[in-house]
Formats: C-alpha cells, structure tokens, sequence
C-alpha cells in the first residue's frame, strides 16, 4: 500500500506541475503523508485514506492561500478586490478579436480570462495591449493602449460600474 500511495502523490505532484493551483500539491502531501501511515500500519487503510483527506483539507484550507498569495507576488501580478474595484485603468491583453457588443472577445486581465468589448467599436487584433475602461456586468470594455489620454479610464468606468 505504501507504493500505492507514493505512486499517487507523484501523479498528484505531475498534475500541479501542469496547472500550479496548488490544490493537487496539498492532495499529494497528503498521500505523501498517508504512505507513511501505510509503512508503519499496513493493514490499517481507513486511517490512512483518513490522514489523506486530514492532510489535504489541512493545506488546501490553512497554507494554500499564503502560497498562492506569495507566488502571484512573485510573478509581478498584482491582486484586484471584486470585480469593479480595481480593474477599471488596468492593462490586459487581447487573445483574440475584440469587436463592438455584438462580437465581442476575449482579453487576458490579471491572469484570469475575461469577456471583452472595444469601447470605440473599433476591432482590435489579438495580442494588443489594452485599457480597460469599464465594466458592464461581467464584460470588460476596453481601447488600445495609447488611445485614451491619463486619468480617462477612471472617468469613464464610473459611470458604468453598476450596470
């Protein structure tokens, strides 16, 4: 049993390396955890399902949110509070084709993917860097980079916060 563990806290360990959520990282110390239980008590395969799921409940719950928190600091990307509270003035990127509302894309904001519109119903082409100037529901409206002047961004994205 303990080989069974291990083998499943490395296939764990192989899917966090794939998409560092770090949910499958905290699963796989608890199997990690659950081998040891196995070495000293071979026969006794509730406690260790059970130090399993202690285990990963105990870090996904407790030391998930400071490692998530630490490695978004590391990359640079900053955290915005809700979904109007500081997006409006943040750069993001176009994935693809952003239209006016009736074809609308996407854009990459703060690591997260976002619907999105161009706020001049001009098309602007994938991999553009753009602003965000307001938000409409869950759809971001947004302009190329260079084509607003300072502090525009703000203004406009007042006024549409709470549609």
């Amino acid at each position: 049993m303990v080989v069974a563990w291990l083998v499943f806290g490395v296939v764990l360990m192989l899917v966090e390396l794939h998409n560092v959520a770090f949910y499958a990282l905290f699963a796989a110390v608890g199997a990690f955890a659950a081998a040891l239980v196995a070495a000293v008590a071979p026969g006794a395969i509730a406690v260790q399902a059970g130090v399993a799921v202690v285990v990963t409940a105990a870090g996904v719950g407790a030391v998930r949110p400071y490692v998530s928190q630490a490695m978004l600091s590391h990359r640079g990307v900053h955290n915005v509070r809700g979904v109007h509270g500081g997006i409006v003035g943040h750069e993001a990127m176009t994935l693809d084709v952003v239209g006016d509302a009736h074809r609308g894309g996407h854009v990459r904001l703060v690591g997260e993917r976002w619907l999105a519109i161009s706020g001049s119903g001009a098309v602007i082409p994938p991999d553009t860097t753009v602003i965000v100037t307001a938000v409409q529901g869950t759809t971001l409206v947004v302009v190329p980079l260079g084509a607003i002047g300072p502090g525009e961004a703000d203004k406009e994205g007042e006024h549409d916060e709470l549609e």
